[in-house]
């Protein structure tokens, strides 16, 4: 809720001993409960709403003098109701002793037989606020099933220390009750947080060969932690939960109805099952390939046909992805997708070097590219098991490529060589994942040359096989070329990184760096921070439908036989390689952009430079708008945390925040809690920048990682997420050979994702880059909370025009010829860090919270 609007005002009167009061509860409509029967007009249904409704009680800031305990609650006589659209209110009346002091919140009991969506109270004619909101926005569940009311908190913010004396044990007690036992199955109407390690990801009591790595469990796989639901654990694999049919997320972490529609866990898990069988249906051969490039081209055109959707299949497709599913003709159904905008501008985009260069700069993972730094390049991983640590990429390859440079060491030193480097993450996987059929993984290394025109060329890539059945290692290093052969090799070497990058993108760059991590900031803060602390206040926005998104994805994305495991070379080792990403590679401190920029070579402290920063490359199109991004939020989090604490006394005396980041290091990150990099939390600059952290890895970092998906992956050969053949070059028979020469084509399409593969996750990737209608984008509209304040209501606005002012800044950036890597013929411009977006798959927005 953005702007608590009042019904009416209403009258006010006061003698020597009472003053009359009048509180307006709107309730949020939906599709069931009692306000459907309500809204159906059933008689019978509105004389059991009349008869049992919710009950109000006021609660004074202040103690009784007299006894020094809590002043006598003051309940609310429901007198009439007013039904709007969308919304209905009760109305109530109170008498309010006139010593009863300011009113510090609401307790709220809900006497219905269904549970009920609170969106606020208005309290009108008290003495010292003629009219007061109080923002609920939760679901109430009835007293027969959460005996314990709830709890409502006015606008005004306080540090533990500075509580009222009338709330400091509801204070308490709500975040006891917020916190529970660790015990027993959570059921969907809770409100509990709690941690578990992920131990659902397998399904092992249907198939054992489904059974999946715990992680989070030992030091050999450490992961951050999730939500726990206390379900039975498998009878097949006492480690691991069983599966069921709805994965726990606290009641208010759900989805709103609107989001819903358009995107709802038990929709989207039946509709992508049933896309999968439709198509097993259809293509007999799972692993069909596309037989052209023209055969890719009539997915955007003509469609997918799907003759064997009919029934309840067909529905929840068409409820899943109602854009794609049109029916040719009456008994006919296709799977249509809109053309991606890069293809609109350039048939042959996805073949240019220049754009692959680019979009390691602007494109859908600008968290990979890193500058050389040293030279020769050399593995850290143990040279008896995966062979010399030397690279193949010699100065004999490189200098012929880098103009007007003597060396690679002159390269270096002037900062023009940059480096994709997925070598010793994956390289442990290799032998691992060639054991399944039809998939295939190396280690590479993909080498840039940043030219004159400040734009990257690529020069060399490195694919490494380390040794495998008693073979040798195997690694080849591959350079543009002009001569049939080798160009056709270069393309599949190319494809194959694409493949990495894809695969760390979506494991890494999207899933472990924003969702995974940020699960135990979203727990931290509900178990740790009372609803009434500003920090609380402050936080809220950015933690919006997270949790539910994440069961989501542990039901049909990550988890076994899932998107990932079906679609990505990574295959059932997917999840382990992130776990081992956030052994050697995650750190709190490195999450802030700044730090991220100079951990990977592409910037250097520079006081005199804008944003602090000298960025390594200048037109860094994720670097130079991400900065306006992260000093904005930093601003804003500045002035949002002096006011509340002027000194440094208050942040170390605030227990609630304390015991806040001591949770998150010690259990939600506790595989890494004793790492001497996380940041301490002492003074107001330690907290100003752990929330600036916070708030961009949930708003700036995950939209610059998911709302391009299907931009730039919607074709697939731009970013095939499945390398299903090795190399022609990698111990080829005289067959494999011959086809290649003879049909480099038709090998290369072999290569890619088959048919099914690369339309589940065309499918999934659009789903992705959706923005709800009721998305909330960063700085655009104040949470009431903060408007009652002057002092946040001012920064916030401050915030706002900064917002609005990056968004003009990002369009003239893109309209500027002499910024190559944004501007050119055919070139989509740079627009993911464009704080605001309409419905739909844009391109850009920059919403709050991970919230899909």
């Amino acid at each position: 809720m953005k702007g608590v609007m009042a019904s009416s005002s209403g009258n006010t009167s006061t003698n020597n001993k009472y003053e009359n009061v009048k509180g307006i509860a709107t309730i949020k409509q939906s599709g069931g409960g009692f306000l459907s029967n309500l809204i159906s007009g059933c008689l019978e249904g509105i004389k059991l709403w009349v008869g049992s409704t919710l009950v109000l009680e006021l609660v004074s800031n202040d103690l009784d003098p007299k006894t020094n305990s809590e002043r006598k609650r003051i309940k609310g006589k429901i007198e009439k109701r007013r039904k709007r659209e969308k919304e209905v209110e009760y109305e109530a009346t109170f008498k309010l002793p006139a010593d009863f002091g300011n009113v510090g919140a609401v307790v709220v009991e809900n006497e219905q037989h269904n549970e009920v969506f609170l969106k606020s109270i208005v309290l009108h004619g008290l003495l010292d606020s003629p009219m007061q909101f109080i923002t609920c926005d939760s679901w109430i569940q009835p007293k027969h099933v959460a005996p314990t009311k709830r709890v409502f908190f006015t606008h005004k913010s306080y540090l533990p220390s500075q509580t009222p004396s009338g709330l400091r044990r509801l204070r308490e007690e709500e975040l006891v009750q917020l916190r529970g036992n660790g015990e027993g199955e959570r059921k969907s109407s809770e409100r509990i947080y709690d941690y578990d390690v992920y131990n659902d990801l397998g399904d092992p009591d249907s198939n054992i060969q489904l059974r999946r790595t715990v992680l989070g469990a030992t030091k050999c796989y450490p992961y951050p932690r999730r939500c726990r639901t206390g379900r039975p654990h498998s009878h097949a694999d006492p480690s691991s939960e069983k599966i069921s049919s709805s994965f726990y997320v606290p009641r208010d972490e759900a989805f709103s109805e609107i989001k819903q529609k358009q995107f709802t866990t038990t929709t989207v898990s039946s509709g992508l099952s049933a896309i999968l069988e439709s198509l097993d249906a259809l293509l007999i051969d799972q692993n069909l390939s596309f037989v052209s490039f023209e055969d890719i081209d009539t997915l955007y055109k003509q469609g997918f046909h799907l003759p064997n959707i009919q029934g309840n299949r067909l529905t929840l497709l068409q409820r899943l992805i109602p854009k794609f599913i049109k029916a040719a003709n009456d008994t006919q159904n296709s799977l249509r997708f809109d053309t991606p905008e890069p293809l609109k501008r350039d048939k042959f985009f996805w073949l240019s070097d220049e754009e692959f260069a680019r979009e390691t700069l602007a494109g859908v993972n600008p968290y990979s590219i890193q500058l050389v730094k040293e030279w020769p390049l050399r593995s850290k991983l143990e040279p008896q098991i995966y062979g010399p640590a030397e690279s193949a990429i010699t100065r004999e390859i490189i200098e012929p490529q880098i103009i007007g440079y003597g060396s690679v060491e002159e390269a270096i030193e002037e900062k023009k060589l940059f480096m994709l480097d997925y070598h010793d993450l994956f390289l442990p996987y290799v032998n691992k994942v060639r054991e399944i059929k039809g998939t295939t993984l190396y280690g590479s290394r993909t080498i840039f040359f940043l030219t004159k025109q400040g734009t990257l060329k690529p020069i060399a890539i490195e694919l490494t096989r380390p040794p495998m059945n008693e073979k040798p290692i195997w690694k080849q290093v591959f350079a543009p070329a002009s001569h049939p052969t080798s160009l056709w090799l270069w393309r599949f070497a190319k494809a194959h990184v694409l493949t990495h990058d894809s695969a760390y993108h979506e494991l890494i760059s999207h899933w472990l760096r924003t969702h995974c991590a940020a699960e135990p900031f979203v727990i931290a803060t509900n178990r740790q921070l009372s609803a009434m602390h500003p920090i609380y206040r402050l936080l809220h926005p950015h933690l919006r439908y997270t949790m539910e998104i994440n069961s989501l994805a542990r039901r049909v994305l990550i988890n076994s036989n899932g998107v990932i495991e079906i679609s990505f070379s990574t295959n059932k080792y997917s999840m382990e390689l992130s776990s081992a990403a956030y052994d050697k590679l995650w750190r709190f401190d490195l999450q802030a952009l700044p730090s991220d920029l100079i951990e990977r070579g592409m910037a250097v402290a520079d006081p005199s430079s804008p944003h602090g920063l000298k960025l390594t490359i200048e037109d860094y199109p994720f670097a130079n708008d991400g900065l306006l991004i992260w000093d904005a939020i930093k601003e804003w989090v500045t002035d949002y945390v002096n006011h509340y604490y002027p000194n440094q006394s208050m942040i170390e005396s605030d227990k609630e925040v304390q015991d806040w980041w001591s949770e998150i290091r010690r259990v939600g990150h506790g595989d890494k809690s004793e790492e001497p990099w996380w940041p301490d939390l002492k003074t107001p600059n330690d907290l100003i920048h752990i929330i600036t952290t916070i708030a961009w890895v949930t708003s700036a970092h995950h939209a610059s990682v998911n709302f391009a998906q299907y931009t730039f992956g919607g074709y697939f050969p731009n970013r095939p997420t499945i390398a299903r053949n090795k190399m022609p070059t990698e111990d080829p028979s005289v067959e494999e050979w011959e086809k290649f020469v003879n049909k480099p084509e038709e090998a290369l399409l072999e290569c890619f994702p088959s048919q099914i593969q690369a339309t589940l996750v065309m499918v999934v990737l659009n789903l992705l880059s959706y923005h709800s209608p009721d998305e909330e984008y960063i700085g655009q509209y104040m949470e009431p909370y903060w408007g009652e304040n002057p002092t946040i209501k001012s920064a916030f606005e401050r915030f706002n025009s900064k917002m609005k002012e990056i968004e003009g800044i990002i369009e003239s950036r893109n309209a500027n010829s002499e910024l190559k890597n944004r501007h050119g013929a055919g070139l989509v411009p740079y627009e993911i860090m464009k704080p605001f977006s309409g419905a739909g798959v844009t391109g850009k927005g920059v919403p709050y919270s991970i919230s899909i």
